[in-house]
């Protein structure tokens, strides 16, 4: 990747209106202003906004921490986002997702489920980002295991980290240095 188009501003530099959101971020379960609002920053307003749907969807959505990074893992390997994957593959790990469907999902290979819920995530959100949309057999069995509730959050999930990746790819945001499991190239 080339160099960072929007690398991190100086916080002597910050805005008030940029203090404030970056306050936010600070006070909240991120702890601080990490990769994907450094650039969103320049836009104090919408980073609020997307930072705050984004600790909903991560931290409390209607579908849990396993089946949402999944989701995230998906839409980060659609993408060709090295920051969110560098970020959450270890995450899904420690939350239960098979060191083998990541390694899988990676490599935009099928991942080996054994578990009816990680592929209808799956295929959910490989439909959404793929077709463009979802099927019906897929929409009955996502309404049917994750209630409506649970489909509207996964909808959510890869819609966030969909306009996450843009941002990131387009302003070509570094992923973290040192990441343990980075995102294979392919």
């Amino acid at each position: 990747m080339s160099q960072d188009r929007l690398p991190p501003l100086p916080e002597s530099q910050w805005s008030a209106a940029q203090r404030e959101t970056a306050d936010e971020m600070i006070r909240g379960p991120r702890r601080g202003v990490i990769e994907p609002f450094i650039p969103l920053l320049r836009s104090p307003e919408l980073c609020t906004h997307a930072q705050r749907m984004g600790e909903y969807l991560r931290y409390r959505s209607a579908i849990g921490l396993r089946l949402s990074e999944l989701a995230i893992l998906v839409t980060a390997r659609h993408w060709s986002q090295e920051v969110e994957w560098a970020i959450h593959a270890p995450i899904a790990l420690r939350e239960g997702v098979s060191e083998a469907i990541i390694h899988a999902i990676g490599l935009n290979q099928t991942p080996p489920f054994t578990q009816a819920d990680e592929q209808l995530v799956y295929d959910f959100a490989v439909e959404s980002l793929v077709a463009k949309g979802v099927s019906d057999e897929t929409w009955a069995k996502a309404i049917t295991h994750l209630g409506e509730h649970g489909a509207v959050d996964l909808m959510g999930i890869v819609g966030y980290y969909t306009l996450l990746s843009v941002v990131m790819n387009a302003s070509r945001t570094p992923a973290p240095a040192g990441a343990k499991m980075p995102l294979p190239q392919l």
